[in-house]
């Protein structure tokens, strides 16, 4: 792993103003039009600190709520982080999430077209790549048929075979991989995920299935409550992770 440091973070928080619903009348409305509507304050991260290498698989994990998304949406530039913060990122960065951004309305043609072009693909490099596409997701005969029709493992086949074609430096993988399709599909996308997705590639791994974490991450980072509680190692962190966290007893 090269040491040249690609995603780095410093004093990094995010402060959500949210204006609360208000049930109020018509009439109250009115009468109330020149009160300030109080907005409540979200906090969905405070000081983070963060370096990433270049060709690092990082993991992020922590309950819902504790800051992952918001994490990811900001090293995107979704949005920026609260003033003092700072963000550098070295190469082109997408983000990965089974599923996201496909039409139900349109076929699966249409969608892997539309979604291959999101994730930086020419039109002729789709066309070129069409047939592995379909071939690889299995879905030669599903061609043409609206995905709302498609069960939630033909989805996730559609979109993993597509999401493995994308072409970037950095890829922010969120709940992206992991029981996908039935078991031989499952071997096969491990096998182009072991292959082609992490070959020389700067990966950030957010998931809630600590065996994948285990599996690939060379660190992790644990949030808590919008804060970095701890980064180490995989098996470091998902021990503080199930201490942190006890299962239920049932």
């Amino acid at each position: 792993m090269s040491a040249e440091t690609v995603i780095r973070l410093e004093n990094i928080s995010k402060t959500f103003f949210i204006r609360e619903a208000s049930n109020d009348s018509i009439r109250d409305r009115v009468l109330n039009i020149f009160k300030s509507n109080p907005k409540r304050e979200i906090h969905a991260l405070e000081n983070i600190n963060l370096e990433i290498k270049r060709g690092e698989f990082f993991g992020i994990i922590g309950k819902n709520g504790s800051g992952k998304s918001t994490l990811l949406k900001l090293i995107m530039g979704a949005f920026p982080p609260n003033k003092g913060g700072k963000i550098n990122v070295k190469g082109k960065i997408i983000r990965l999430a089974l599923g996201m951004g496909f039409d139900p309305q349109l076929s699966a043609k249409e969608n892997i077209y539309v979604n291959a072009s999101i994730l930086g693909l020419t039109f002729k490099k789709i066309g070129s790549i069409f047939d592995d596409i379909i071939q690889f997701a299995e879905l030669e005969n599903f061609v043409e048929t609206p995905v709302k029709f498609y069960s939630s493992g033909m989805r996730s086949r559609l979109a993993f075979a597509i999401a493995v074609h994308a072409e970037a430096d950095i890829f922010l993988m969120d709940e992206f991989f992991g029981g996908v399709g039935d078991v031989s599909f499952k071997e096969k996308s491990e096998e182009i995920f072991k292959n082609v997705l992490l070959d020389g590639r700067t990966i950030i791994h957010v998931s809630h299935q600590l065996r994948t974490i285990a599996q690939h991450c060379d660190r992790v980072l644990l949030l808590n409550k919008g804060k970095a509680h701890q980064i180490g190692t995989a098996d470091t962190i998902i021990q503080e992770y199930r201490r942190l966290y006890p299962p239920t007893k049932k």
